[in-house]
């Protein structure tokens, strides 16, 4: 069982950047698809970015154009570059994977991304 820990989260100012790392004890492709998901305190946890193992990506609109997901097979680490960010990103970040036909996995501990002044 492939395990994912995120790291990389922290406090940044509103316009700042941030790098989040998704790392797997495996290969990290040996799931088709790695998702980055976002949960602010008493809302759903929604979708952010997903690659697949053949680098195909999708972003979420509110991020679209701010944010890059970009994976490293040598490393084993698909990473979430986060730029521009508002107050409106401050969120605990999850990453997590599936097969071509299967379902996400558990979710982990995540990261803390505080976007504020």
């Amino acid at each position: 069982q492939v395990q994912l820990v995120e790291s990389g989260g922290g406090l940044v100012q509103p316009g700042g950047s941030l790098r989040l790392s998704c790392a797997a004890s495996g290969r990290i492709f040996s799931f088709f698809t790695i998702g980055w998901y976002r949960q602010a305190p008493g809302k759903q946890r929604e979708l952010v970015a997903t690659i697949t193992s053949a680098g195909t990506t999708n972003y979420a609109d509110s991020v679209n154009g701010r944010f890059t997901i970009a994976g490293d097979s040598a490393k084993n680490t698909v990473y979430l570059q986060m730029n521009s960010l508002k107050p409106e990103d401050t969120a605990v970040y999850y990453c997590n994977g599936r097969q071509r036909w299967g379902t996400w996995g558990s979710w982990g501990q995540g990261t803390r991304v505080t976007v504020s002044s």
